[in-house]
């Protein structure tokens, strides 16, 4: 029974991780959300909305 058990947990571990293609699509992945999320924090609307933010937590004027 342990036999079969330390064979099934050595052998479980062979398949770990990404490939390099998958860690290929992972960045470029990752970039693209990166990309957005910049578009998106540096519009306008946003800007404002955080502006905003920040003098109702401080009660200053920036």
């Amino acid at each position: 029974m342990s036999r079969r058990w330390w064979r099934r947990l050595r052998t479980a571990g062979a398949d770990r991780g990404m490939a390099t293609a998958e860690y290929a699509l992972g960045t470029v992945a990752s970039c693209a959300l990166a990309a957005v999320l910049y578009k998106l924090v540096t519009s306008g609307t946003v800007a404002e909305l955080l502006q905003g933010a920040l003098e109702k937590a401080f009660h200053v004027r920036l």
